[in-house]
């Protein structure tokens, strides 16, 4: 038996049913594969304590970005977002699945963390050590993210979290408290700050798949602006920038990006060899056949409000890989299916995609934010600039510049500091459209989302409203967690 397959045993939800007895089973490891007694054996465990489910389905059906086409693929995890009710699918793209999927990414970090620290040799283990840590850390964030109210100082400590796991299960069904919001963030805050010193690039032999130091920072970057200190975002994401040599690590979505082909542009958006990509994941997903077929998602209209004007004044180089699927079926070629197969001999397989977690992009993008919420207004636009140069077709700074006057006009608004935050929510925007990544930004502004169909429905989530955040699974109820109000 796999080693993933031990780890899958452990985490809190339903599978746990299918492993009732087997106490003594998990007492005993199946093969040498198992004995963590190498730092080679722990790293390779540590393969698996990343999150290999995909949010992007559900982040986005439930996001401004989705609107009703009128026709097209039907799926509980695009319908149920859009209208905003509980997910009741439990299989990929799922809210529960991405549940299962972290907390099986957290058994494997634990278990890597015991041997880390029960080696006699501990100082080998260092690099395994903080990755563990970091992945420790981000599967919670991710969990508290989803299925919590977002952070807010002044609510935080009375917000209920989410488990905060540290220690490897030995028992089938364990009871867990979900304790609160600002409990789980120092949690997150002390593993990432112990975890992300001890990570050693030299450690990987592909790093794009794991938390190098760049992929770290650039976690730490998210975290501190989810959780509002502006400072330490910046510190974090020039970390990511050593000189501040950002152009280079950006996609070249006005250069080169404007010559491939669409089957070019699948193969390179989330390959490894990709500066723009800091951090891959495998998900096990069904979203790349259906992100531009399933009935909610990027229409006309959308695509108008995403991809036509902007504050440069320019085109975004992004209409020129944007390809039509039929009618009001758009498509930008991001994420791509391939197949994992069964077995070596098999001629079957299970549908994976490639997820990039982390981009150099949203570093800039996040450190932007954080300057203009410290009022260092001429410096957000700065990294603004940077962005748009690889952005905007014919970049010309004379003609495309971002300006605080630009900005204002744009907006309809004489609060500069405001302009430019709106400048950088909607660049991110039309950056990450169709990744799921917009939900993130409307939880953090607590922004209303209004979405209607084609038989004069109308669903609405205002600021607060308690669907905005994921329900528990039901499954999870097995280890004492009690599910999210409604």
């Amino acid at each position: 038996m796999h080693m993933r397959t031990i780890i899958r045993v452990v985490f809190l939800g339903g599978w746990l049913l299918v492993v009732a007895g087997c106490k003594k089973f998990l007492e005993h490891p199946p093969d040498n594969r198992a004995k963590l007694n190498s730092p080679a054996k722990v790293a390779q465990l540590l393969g698996t304590a990343y999150p290999q489910a995909n949010y992007m389905a559900f982040c986005e059906s439930i996001s401004d970005n989705a609107a009703d086409k009128g026709f097209g693929g039907l799926t509980n995890t695009n319908i149920q977002p859009y209208k905003f009710q509980d997910v009741s699918e439990n299989q990929q793209d799922s809210p529960e699945f991405y549940w299962n999927a972290c907390y099986a990414a957290i058994a494997a970090a634990n278990q890597a963390l015991e041997a880390c620290n029960k080696a006699p040799d501990p100082e080998n283990y260092r690099a395994q050590k903080g990755e563990a840590l970091v992945c420790r850390a981000y599967a919670h964030f991710m969990l508290v993210t989803l299925f919590s109210k977002v952070y807010d100082p002044a609510t935080a400590d009375q917000d209920p979290g989410i488990p905060y796991v540290t220690e490897p299960e030995t028992v089938v069904f364990k009871n867990y408290e979900r304790k609160t919001v600002a409990y789980v963030y120092e949690m997150i805050e002390k593993d990432l700050t112990e975890g992300l010193p001890l990570i050693d690039d030299k450690s990987y032999s592909v790093p794009g798949y794991h938390f190098t130091k760049a992929a770290a920072n650039a976690f730490a970057a998210r975290f501190y602006l989810f959780k509002r200190e502006y400072t330490k975002v910046i510190d974090h994401a020039n970390a990511v920038f050593p000189g501040n040599n950002v152009v280079p690590s950006l996609r070249p979505w006005n250069t080169t990006y404007l010559t491939i082909t669409y089957n070019e542009l699948f193969a390179r958006y989330a390959k490894d060899t990709e500066p723009a990509n800091l951090l891959l994941v495998e998900t096990s997903s069904l979203w790349a056949r259906n992100y531009f077929t399933v009935r909610y998602g990027m229409d006309a209209t959308v695509r108008s409000q995403i991809l036509t004007a902007n504050v440069t004044g320019g085109t975004w180089a992004f209409v020129n890989q944007l390809y039509t699927a039929g009618t009001n079926n758009y498509l930008i070629p991001k994420i791509n299916e391939y197949f994992v197969r069964s077995s070596v001999n098999a001629d079957i397989g299970y549908p994976y995609v490639m997820v990039p977690l982390f981009t150099a992009e949203e570093v800039l993008f996040n450190r932007a934010e954080a300057k203009a919420h410290l009022d260092d207004v001429d410096g957000a636009m700065d990294d603004l600039n940077l962005y748009a140069s690889t952005r905007i077709r014919q970049y010309n700074r004379t003609n495309h510049a971002v300006t605080a006057q630009k900005a204002r006009n744009f907006y309809r608004t004489s609060d500069t500091k405001a302009a430019v935050i709106e400048t950088i929510l909607d660049f991110k925007r039309a950056e990450f459209v169709q990744e799921g990544m917009r939900w993130f930004d409307l939880l953090r502004y607590n922004r209303p989302v209004v979405h209607t169909t084609w038989e004069g429905e109308t669903f609405t989530l205002e600021p607060n409203d308690l669907r905005r955040v994921f329900q528990i699974p039901e499954s999870a109820r097995l280890s004492g967690i009690e599910l999210n109000p409604r």
